[in-house]
């Protein structure tokens, strides 16, 4: 794994590599594969929900009025849609 503590697709791969025994071409494309599925699947309005890991959910955000925090001017913020994620309970319990 990453020295920084970030987990990456290349460190994902190689532990499936080392536990699975798949090769590393396959582990890469496996992962890939993977992620190409989550991200249809919320371009498609679904949530993706991972058993015991938690829930990515895209919403769209309808615009709304903000303020610059240094002059105190009020201005518009555009509509955006913005991925969230809520982790499941027993991760939550895990990373406490």
């Amino acid at each position: 794994m990453a020295e920084a503590g970030t987990l990456t697709r290349a460190d994902l791969a190689e532990m499936l590599n080392r536990q699975v025994g798949l090769s590393r071409a396959d582990a890469a494309g496996m992962i890939e594969s993977i992620l190409e599925h989550m991200t249809t699947a919320l371009l498609d309005g679904e949530n993706v929900k991972i058993s015991g890991f938690g829930t990515f959910v895209l919403r769209d955000k309808s615009e709304r009025i903000g303020r610059n925090p240094k002059t105190g001017i009020e201005v518009p913020i555009t509509p955006r849609r913005v991925l969230t994620f809520r982790a499941s309970q027993g991760m939550r319990q895990k990373v406490k």
